[in-house]
Order: structure tokens, then C-alpha cells, then sequence
């Protein structure tokens, strides 16, 4: 039933590109160590760049997981399901880095998604594996509306208020890895 692919074609472009919901998976290296699954899902937040490349808008949350994985070592799948009528999932795997919000190509890579006061860097895949699978025993599910929390909570704390938070939240993984730790600690 599963199939894996060259490239992420026009098919799989549209696929992805459509899902309201997407999940990042993670682990650091070695034995030791939590593997981490994300769930992401503001609209726009997400763009296929190429036919092996895919970034999307990471924002200010409670942990910074994928950013300590993918500074140790760069591992990454991007997992999309859909809960449609017609069944399929689809599974990037690659490559990440980031590009936080204090890079020099930040605004270039910005600029793909709607500006966003939450936005701490762009997560960008090279992807390595494309793979879909069946998907026949997920539920069918329906997008009710968009959950505006994040958004409206970062504006409100204002960009020095946002900084504080990471400073306390996102410094470290809960492995004790370095995980966004680019912002000037007052």
C-alpha cells in the first residue's frame, strides 16, 4: 500500500499543502533522550519550496524540542494525514536547520508565510525520503475553525514580553539539550 517517491511531485504538493494539521518528529542522538512529536497547524504556516525542500514558520510555544534535535543533529520527519474522505499520509523525511528570528536570511524565508508576533524561526527540510501510506484506519474528522490563542497571546506580551518567555521557556530541551537560546539574556 505505501509508496515512496523521487521528489514531492505536483500530487503530493497539493496533498500537503491542503492539511490543516501537520506533525514534526524528533529525537537527539544516542540511547538517551525523549523523541518528540509536534503537532503544528496555523494556516499558511507551511510551504513546499522545491521538489526536495520544505520550510515552515516555527512560533514561540512552551518547549523548543525540534529546535535542540535539529541543531544536534538535524534529523526530521514531517508527518500529514488526512482526515478526508479519501485516505493518505505522507511523510517527509530529511534534513533541518533553523533560522531564527536573529539570522540574516530570516526575512527572506519569513516573507513565504503571513507575518506572525509568535515567530521565533523557520524550520527548513531538506528532504532526503518521500513517503505516503494508506491511512485507512484514521477517523474522518472536520476542521471546524482555526484555534486563535498563540497568536493573539504572543501580540499581547509585546516583542520584549515574547523574548522573556523563550528566555524562560525555550532555552533548553527538557533533555537539557541547548535549544533556542539566541535571545540577550537581560
Amino acid at each position: 500500500m505505501g509508496k515512496t517517491y523521487d521528489a514531492i511531485d505536483g500530487r503530493l504538493r497539493a496533498f500537503v499543502e491542503s492539511q490543516p494539521v501537520f506533525f514534526v518528529a524528533t529525537a537527539p542522538s544516542g540511547d538517551d533522550g525523549h523523541v518528540n512529536v509536534s503537532p503544528k497547524g496555523l494556516a499558511d504556516t507551511f510551504a513546499v519550496v522545491d521538489e526536495h525542500t520544505v520550510a515552515y514558520l516555527d512560533l514561540t510555544a512552551s518547549g523548543a524540542e525540534t529546535i535542540a534535535h535539529l541543531r544536534q543533529n538535524g534529523r526530521i520527519t514531517v508527518m500529514f494525514c488526512s482526515f478526508e474522505r479519501t485516505p493518505n499520509v505522507v511523510r517527509l523525511h530529511g534534513r533541518g536547520r533553523v533560522v531564527t528570528v536573529y539570522d540574516a536570511d530570516f526575512a527572506a524565508w519569513a516573507a513565504r508565510f503571513p507575518e506572525n508576533a509568535a515567530a521565533r524561526a523557520v524550520i527548513v527540510v531538506d528532504v532526503e525520503r518521500v513517503s505516503d501510506s494508506c491511512g485507512y484506519a484514521l477517523p474522518l474528522l472536520s476542521l471546524d475553525e482555526e484555534r486563535d490563542l498563540l497568536t493573539p497571546n504572543m501580540e499581547r506580551r509585546g516583542p520584549d514580553g515574547v523574548v522573556a518567555y523563550r528566555v524562560q521557556k525555550n532555552r533548553t530541551s527538557i533533555d537539557g539539550l541547548p535549544a533556542f537560546d539566541d535571545d540577550p539574556v537581560p
